[in-house]
């Protein structure tokens, strides 16, 4: 996880760009329950009205109110409605009231307010006489201007006192519990909203209150949504770029590798990672972005929210994220092993289908199709199995989660509607809750939803991370110790082995033992000898595909190891054993060498290379496209353009490892000789199976399990070499053998 981290910390601003539109996009989702809350609550449960002091006032009632205030109290509340606002004596709240003035006012005018209404209410159900349904209408604006006119009378009568109803009210108040109290606070909205439609206002003040907080939550959810759209972009971006630093780093180190690091790691193995695994990675930095990042802040914020009101609900969270925290620890403890396992699998998988795909003409060949069906239905099933485990523990993740969201909400309503029915709790702060409480539960679901992944980018990262650090073991000197970089024309190209021994990596015995031998400049140096005896790996160690475990390689004495690669190779013209061939054209396949090469100099190596004829006789010539791998050209095509693309880089030295073998007798000896005009001053060294190939090469170096046991022409080790005798005559029948020493010998005279 450290290393996706580190990723992420190369995009520090844009991460925390991220994060600081997070809490954007979090202040407004955690905002918008508490505006639900309000639309319910105050914009339709109390019309709208969200202080019980009144916006406008008639007099009457101001003067009601005033009478069950102190003196006081009663100058402020009349010093606070300044003005007229219309003929027929509605009074307006002055607009210049502190928040503390306008606080201290609403405090001293809510009794006044419930023993107005209440007493509107008395008035509205007075004729009914009947006890048992004494309170049960609602009170008009008639009944408050009735009210309204008890007060102003009581008020002229002799001996009346202020102070005397002050009593009356702090006595009854003492009677009264907390619970009706509570319940009885909500009744001074209401003479507000009585005192409303007697001006004939109400309507208009809810709707305005609806259009105000409705438009607030729509301003919230268009800026919610255009965060959101910012932070996927920013997040998209990181991962992409973070993907393409991937790549790159990770095929940069691929490219430098040897052959014994490619080896290594197995050339599935580095496809899955350069591919399957940077892809896990940047979806998992999306997702950390995206939903990590954000579900701390949501829940939090959720939980600070639900503590911070009054619902006495605070214990349905606690027991919600314990239950929460359980089941993803269960799951993660059983699933978690198993993602580690999966990467490794899909590895075995992919290597098990790139052999088949490779060899599939042998495999039909051999009737094997039933065969490599069942090797690959096994991988497959091993890794289905995998799979299956892991996404059943996941998927059952999401049926408990829905069984903690229910059961969390049947206690908030069974519990909340308690709470309503004591007056502790409205609709829509119980409407509220639930929302912040499935909030926190959506944020540990992200969380649930991120471990999920995280083990197995965890992974993936790693083995990213295992290439990127693993150092080639072929690399370029030190400065301090490097040869200074000479032009290619300074360059003759004698090429020297000197008591060289080689062992392949983890090997127990050596693959070449105490190779000595000059390969100078305008001769033909031909290495030749059984399979497996050690030609190519000879041939591999000039251009330091491998380096040597004993002796030295040099060129023009100076040593392979203490040249800078890409000098060394621009010296090399090198034709593998396998023609390999790069999707494009044919011109971009023979100027693979550089852009140096000109369209003459190109013509010239094909024609050498015995590939003018089937190159013209394409309708697009030069310009013919080559599939990948070069497909759609024959083995002696591809093995011809090989060598033609080593012929047009002009080398000091050429390397030919069994680069003739596709070639026909006839063609092959057109272009060996056609090559030999060519390369009268560069030095050639041929790897060959056939003894026609190597019969008229300057030297002839044989091997045989390793070691050096026979050097000369041909003539030469027909004399002395027993095991080149033996190749000669598995190859020749005694005429052709009696001929080729008689045409040997009138070239020595």
């Amino acid at each position: 996880m450290g290393k996706i981290f580190k990723q992420l910390a190369r995009h520090w601003a844009a991460c925390l760009a991220v994060v600081a539109l997070l809490f954007v996009q979090a202040y407004c989702d955690l905002s918008l329950p508490d505006y639900t809350s309000k639309i319910v609550d105050t914009g339709i449960q109390q019309g709208g009205i969200e202080s019980p002091l009144p916006e406008t006032v008639r007099q009457s009632t101001l003067d009601a109110l005033s009478l069950l205030m102190g003196e006081e109290d009663a100058d402020a509340l009349q010093n606070a409605y300044g003005y007229y606002l219309q003929d027929n004596g509605v009074l307006k709240l002055r607009s210049d009231l502190t928040d503390a003035e306008r606080t201290a006012l609403e405090e001293a005018v809510t009794t006044p307010d419930i023993v107005l209404y209440m007493a509107a209410a008395q008035n509205a159900n007075a004729p009914a006489g009947d006890e048992a349904e004494a309170m049960t209408a609602a009170p008009a604006a008639e009944d408050l201007d009735a009210v309204c006119a008890q007060f102003a009378a009581m008020a002229q009568m002799p001996g009346f006192s202020r102070e005397m109803i002050q009593q009356q009210l702090a006595s009854a108040m003492e009677q009264v519990d907390e619970t009706t109290l509570s319940s009885m606070a909500s009744q001074a909205t209401l003479l507000v909203s009585l005192e409303y439609e007697a001006q004939g206002v109400s309507h208009d003040v809810q709707m305005v209150y609806l259009f105000r907080v409705g438009g607030q939550m729509l301003a919230l959810t268009l800026l919610m949504v255009v965060v959101a759209i910012l932070v996927g972009l920013i997040a998209s971006r990181v991962s992409a770029s973070i993907g393409r630093e991937l790549r790159r780093e990770t095929f940069s180190s691929v490219i430098h590798f040897s052959n014994a690091e490619i080896e290594n790691f197995s050339t599935a193995s580095l496809i899955t990672r350069t591919t399957n695994d940077i892809q896990q990675v940047q979806f998992t930095c999306v997702i950390l972005l995206r939903m990590v990042a954000y579900a701390p802040i949501l829940g939090i914020g959720g939980v600070m929210h639900v503590t911070q009101g009054n619902t006495g609900l605070a214990w349905i969270i606690v027991l919600d994220v314990a239950a929460l925290l359980l089941l993803i620890t269960v799951l993660m403890s059983v699933a978690m092993p198993k993602f580690k396992i999966m990467q490794t699998l899909v590895d075995k998988l992919n290597l098990v289908s790139r052999e088949i795909l490779t060899g599939v003409m042998p495999v039909r060949a051999f009737s094997r199709e039933s065969f490599e069906e069942k090797r690959f239905d096994a991988a497959s099933r091993e890794l289905m199995g995998t799979q299956l485990f892991t996404n059943r523990a996941m998927v059952a993740m999401m049926p408990f989660m829905t069984l903690i969201m229910n059961g969390t909400s049947l206690l908030i309503v069974w519990f909340g509607g308690k709470a309503m029915d004591a007056g502790n709790m409205q609709v829509g702060e119980m409407i509220a809750f639930i929302t912040y409480t499935m909030q926190i539960v959506m944020s540990f679901l992200m969380l649930a939803m991120v471990a999920v992944m995280l083990p197995r980018a965890g992974v993936a990262a790693d083995r990213i991370d295992e290439v990127c650090r693993t150092k080639a073991s072929i690399h370029d000197p030190d400065a301090a110790t490097a040869k200074p970089a000479l032009e290619k024309k300074d360059w003759d190209g004698v090429v020297r082995f000197e008591d060289v021994s080689f062992r392949f990596p983890g090997a127990d015995s050596d693959a070449l033992e105490h190779i000595s031998f000059t390969a100078n400049p305008g001769e033909t140096t031909a290495i030749i000898g059984s399979t497996g005896c050690g030609k190519s790996s000879l041939l591999n160690l000039i251009p330091r595909f491998y380096d040597v475990t004993g002796g030295r390689v040099t060129i023009d004495g100076i040593d392979v190891r203490e040249m800078p690669q890409e000098q060394l190779h621009s010296l090399l013209g090198y034709v593998p054993q396998k023609g390999v061939l790069f999707s494009g054209t044919i011109e971009s396949n023979l100027k693979f060498g550089g852009a140096q090469i000109t369209d003459a100099g190109m013509k010239k190596a094909a024609s050498i290379a015995q590939a003018t004829e089937f190159i013209d006789a394409k309708p697009e010539g030069y310009a013919s496209p080559i599939a990948q791998g070069g497909s759609n050209v024959s083995g002696g095509q591809k093995q011809r353009l090989s060598i033609a693309r080593a012929i047009a880089k002009d080398p000091k030295i050429y390397l030919f490892d069994d680069s003739f073998s596709a070639l026909d007798y006839k063609t092959d000896v057109t272009l060996r000789r056609a090559l030999k005009e060519e390369t009268d001053n560069a030095t050639v060294i041929i790897v060959a199976q056939r003894i026609s190939t190597v019969l008229h090469a300057n030297q002839i170096l044989v091997l045989d399990d390793g070691r050096l046991v026979g050097k000369g022409t041909h003539a030469q080790l027909m004399a002395t070499c027993p095991e080149y005798q033996e190749i000669a005559r598995s190859q020749l029948s005694q005429k052709e053998l009696n001929l080729q020493n008689l045409n040997t010998g009138k070239e020595d005279e």
